[in-house]
């Protein structure tokens, strides 16, 4: 069985401050300018416009109204103004309607709050970090853009190299979330290495990522299991950790994070048509490579590929 630890106290935390966060400079800096100078940019592709059904209704004409839910950088957050949404879902969404040959109308939203706008066309798409899911494919089409998947990260100077398999996490004091996906892979895998004979692992809890940082840092924690675009965007920034492998969101199935928009609407199949359009240009990997999220990378976009099952299914 594995063990587990109550997160760390505060006054743990303020005294590995001095520690863990002093004398290392940034390994890499994030524009999160309004102005976004650095923003790629792409040309309207004739074939990926035509590809659009001509019974389609846009939200706005001549605009392609996409909503987002800002929540955590790379993805998407808002700049220093503290109101235009940033990050590598609102790059993709310009590099789409460019490819498209229409304005750009992106539109901050409540995560709850998509589902319905798109259903009632309020939008005509949503880039959000969406999952795949066969029940959400009863609702949505979708157009997949990013794998989503989770990584183990570990200290810059740890002798741990690779975590690819079960038996790589043996005996590891691993960080993960609480009643998350990431938490029934962990767990699952240790099932299979006690059933094996091996160590058990040691799993930790933390409030936030201030106090998962200090516990990788100071060595009280081996690794951290999580979504990988916030700690590869902490790796990025900070320099204090590194990438040593990475788990599909859906294992063991593959999971793919997509556009989504209304089922039988027409645009699902000129949005993937532009996105393999933007993968073959090379534009679509500059995006992810600006935001540390190269490791996401897909090779080809699908229209409603297999989804995560539904539960109990």
């Amino acid at each position: 069985m594995p063990l587990y630890r109550k997160p760390l106290s505060l006054a743990f935390g303020a005294v590995l401050s001095a520690i863990a966060f002093t004398s290392v400079a940034p390994a890499a800096e994030f524009d999160l300018s309004p102005e976004q100078p650095g923003r790629i940019h792409t040309e309207k592709s004739d074939k990926a416009a035509a590809a659009i059904s001509p019974t389609f209704k846009f939200a706005k004409e001549g605009y392609l109204t996409i909503a987002t839910s800002p929540w955590d950088p790379p993805v998407g957050t808002y700049a220093t103004d503290a109101k235009t949404v940033v990050g590598t879902d609102p790059d993709i969404t310009v590099l789409i309607a460019e490819t498209l040959g229409l304005k750009l109308d992106l539109v901050p939203v409540a995560w709850a709050d998509w589902p319905l706008g798109l259903a009632s066309g309020k939008y005509d798409a949503v880039i959000s970090n969406v999952t795949v899911t066969e029940e959400r494919k009863e609702k949505f089409d979708f157009s997949t853009y990013r794998q989503d998947v989770l990584g183990f990260y570990v200290k810059a100077d740890s002798k741990i190299s690779s975590i690819k398999e079960p038996k790589d996490i043996a005996g590891l004091r691993v960080i993960t979330g609480a009643g998350t996906n990431q938490e029934k892979v962990l767990l699952e895998w240790d099932r299979e290495n006690v059933a094996a004979g091996l160590k058990p692992i040691e799993v930790q809890y933390y409030d936030d990522s201030a106090a998962s940082q200090l516990a990788i840092q100071s060595g009280r924690a081996d690794a951290e299991f999580n979504p990988n675009a916030t700690l590869a965007y902490s790796a990025a920034v900070n320099g204090r950790t590194k990438l040593v492998g990475i788990v599909s969101g859906g294992w063991p199935l593959t999971a793919e994070i997509a556009v989504a928009t209304r089922k039988g609407s027409g645009l699902a199949d000129a949005i993937t048509l532009a996105i393999n359009e933007l993968i073959a240009s090379g534009k679509y990997g500059e995006v992810l490579k600006k935001w540390s999220l190269t490791a996401e990378a897909i090779d080809q976009s699908h229209t409603n590929p297999p989804g995560l099952p539904k539960p109990n299914s």
